[in-house]
């Protein structure tokens, strides 16, 4: 399971497309592909530039970059993962430092884990030490990954508009 993070581009189009379709198809959240669900790849692209140098952000964004994972054995796009470099009060509460997913034909597998792992691992370069991780409480896939690389439960908190509940979790980064 050798799996690595990279900072998407052009090349990786037809991908991210077809990642976004299998997303589409579940019915699964695109938890951690940043406005992917919104606009097409080329938008998507310039977005991702832009926002990790923290330009052209929308109101409530903070600076972010995005990763996809890769499978080093077949190249394969296998997730995809965001580190928000800072936290405002809605990250705070609900949203976290870290969104990820992964492609629904790769779930179960251990990437989850991994990935999130590698991510983690990423925030000590932009200065985090403490990452905030949230996740549904009826998602116990992603309660065992955060867990699984040090998430400590801290509470849950109650997103009215989408009526759901997010369990929020810490990890220190070492």
């Amino acid at each position: 399971m050798d799996i690595k993070l990279i900072l998407p581009n052009k090349t990786h189009k037809k991908q991210v497309e077809e990642y976004k379709q299998k997303m589409f198809d579940a019915n699964s959240s695109m938890d951690g592909c940043g406005d992917l669900k919104s606009c097409d790849f080329d938008e998507w692209l310039k977005r991702c530039k832009d926002y990790k140098a923290g330009k052209n952000l929308p109101l409530g964004y903070v600076p972010a970059t995005q990763y996809i994972c890769i499978r080093k054995t077949d190249n394969k796009l296998i997730g995809m993962l965001q580190i928000r470099h800072s936290l405002t009060e809605f990250l705070l509460n609900y949203g976290g430092h870290i969104g990820d997913s992964i492609s629904p034909d790769e779930r179960q597998k251990g990437y989850g884990k991994k990935m999130l792992g590698l991510g983690i691992a990423k925030c000590k370069n932009l200065g985090i030490e403490k990452v905030l991780i949230t996740c549904k409480d009826t998602n116990a896939a992603s309660r065992k990954c955060i867990i699984a690389n040090g998430g400590v439960y801290e509470d849950t908190r109650h997103f009215e508009p989408e009526n759901i509940n997010l369990e929020r979790y810490w990890v220190k980064v070492k």
